[in-house]
């Protein structure tokens, strides 16, 4: 049988572990073959190593049965080999033309760029695999999923036959999701083959002709996905018996904990997002908001966090005012906040995760005396944590860079869990976490909730919604449109919903 890529026996070792430990991976033409494994089981450190960024201790890379080194990603795309990383790699003030052909520039007989010539070029391109993206628009001006299928025509236009897609539904809307498999299906259709580095079973499910499961750094073997199934892969993945169904028993709210009224907010263009919504929660409940991207949940979130003035309307936590207070108040009066952008907003990259471990509390004693911080009582508080949230890293000195993603996740998780606020905001807190992580954090927001904490949950993922939340408020184009419960409503009824139907009056079935 002849494969497209075959990788064999690698071993990629870092100070203090081995990544990947004799792992082999065999790819043939026109398949989408998934790479499964828990967050830090070492997937994107593989494919780092197929594409360049990272040298093998030993085995050997083949194409087309052909032996090769790939000492950097020029290499590998002139091998063809193109990588659409988890975090997108684009210039914002830049057109998605420009961001292109950037090091690839088309020139005229004058040596000047010509722009024409490659906007033509990706227009076609963006046509036949059906990614319907504008060449003109800049980056800062179009959507997240747009963003991505740039990053697809990035190495289509550099002539890439085998596409590496490293966790490419972290940051999608259900919908953009389903456009992504469709776009997937094309470009094998087209003679393309598709490496899929994912924990998400439904997807490995619904597209993959194969999936090769990695469990902390090792290989544990290679499934046709027709004869297997997500519970099966699951088990393989963590090494235990997954409970997919969030176990948790009726929630008995009490006094209301944050009481939003009347709240509009602008964003920099001067546009109202949020407009005149109103919202209640109570102490020992989970209030999930559902909605399409875009529709004010991320100025929700920023005006109750003090990241954003409102423009008008109030906010009150346990009965007290803290609209326009500054984020450290707002923290100090009992809110706990899992931002949606984990590198924006929840840790400082480059400070070892010890350090991060504190951010919200670095002032205060014991880690701090008289302006002088006490590395020691932050490491040991640092080590407890990350031993608690199992937050797989090196060690608590490495920079929380380096750590993968879903690993950041659960330290910022452990952090803000861990203060146990009156208010706890979660902002799609299981982006990008495996099935095994996924359970452990539902089960910290239902512990937190069962302790008598309030819990806002903002999530793309209508499954998690549904699973976790006790009520369910649908956000749409600014405002709250329904007032759910899970039993009582059903995915189609909230997709609807959220896309401005109001056929339905709220909490009717």
């Amino acid at each position: 049988m002849e494969y497209i890529i075959e990788m064999l026996n690698i071993r990629k070792e870092f100070p203090g572990i081995v990544a990947n430990d004799n792992i082999t991976l065999q790819l043939q033409k026109g398949e989408i073959h998934a790479l499964l494994g828990e967050n830090g089981a070492g997937k994107s450190t593989l494919m780092n190593v197929l594409f360049g960024l990272y040298q093998p201790e030993k085995g050997k890379i083949r194409i087309r049965g052909k032996e090769v080194k790939i000492p950097d990603p020029n290499v590998a795309n002139d091998l063809g080999i193109g990588m659409v990383h988890q975090h997108f790699m684009l210039v914002e003030p830049f057109t998605v033309t420009q961001n292109i052909i950037l090091g690839k520039e088309p020139k005229t007989i004058t040596g000047r760029i010509d722009l024409k010539k490659a906007e033509k070029e990706i227009r076609e391109l963006s046509d036949r695999y059906g990614l319907k993206v504008d060449p003109t628009a800049k980056i800062r001006d179009i959507s997240v999923g747009m963003q991505q299928r740039v990053e697809i025509l990035k190495t289509l236009y550099r002539g890439a036959e085998v596409l590496i897609f490293d966790e490419p539904t972290a940051v999608l809307t259900p919908q953009e999701i389903n456009e992504l498999m469709e776009i997937m299906r094309s470009l094998v259709k087209e003679g393309k083959s598709i490496i899929l580095i994912t924990h998400k079973l439904k997807e490995i499910m619904q597209v993959a002709d194969k999936c090769t499961i990695i469990r902390r750094g090792k290989g544990i073997g290679t499934r046709n996905v027709a004869d297997t199934n997500a519970n099966e892969l699951a088990s393989l993945m963590v090494g235990r018996e997954i409970n997919f169904k969030v176990d948790k028993h009726p929630a008995t709210p009490k006094e209301t904990v944050l009481e939003i009224k009347d709240l509009y907010v602008r964003d920099k263009r001067k546009i109202d997002m949020i407009k005149g919504l109103e919202l209640n929660l109570r102490a020992g409940e989970i209030v999930g908001i559902a909605g399409i991207d875009g529709n004010g949940q991320t100025e929700l979130i920023e005006a109750i966090t003090g990241l954003t003035k409102t423009h008008s309307g109030t906010i009150l936590l346990n009965n007290k005012d803290i609209t326009n207070k500054n984020p450290r108040k707002i923290t100090e009066s009992g809110v706990g906040h899992i931002p949606q952008d984990r590198h924006k907003f929840g840790l400082v990259l480059d400070y070892t995760i010890g350090e991060n471990m504190v951010l919200q509390t670095y002032y205060k004693k014991p880690y701090s005396k008289a302006g002088i911080l006490n590395l020691k009582e932050i490491y040991r508080y640092a080590k407890n944590m990350i031993t608690q949230f199992d937050v797989r890293t090196p060690s608590i000195h490495t920079k929380a860079r380096a750590l993968s993603g879903g690993n950041q996740q659960k330290a910022i998780i452990g952090r803000e869990v861990d203060r146990s606020p009156d208010l706890l905001i979660a902002a799609q807190p299981t982006r990008g976490l495996d099935v095994g992580a996924i359970e452990f954090i539902h089960q910290k927001l239902i512990e937190e909730r069962d302790k008598g904490r309030a819990v806002l949950l903002v999530s793309f993922e209508l499954e998690e919604i549904m699973d976790v939340s006790d009520r369910i408020a649908v956000m749409f184009d600014g405002r709250i449109v329904a007032d759910l419960k899970p039993e009582e409503t059903n995915e189609q009824e909230l997709g609807l919903l959220m896309a401005g139907s109001s056929t339905k009056k709220a909490g009717e079935n």
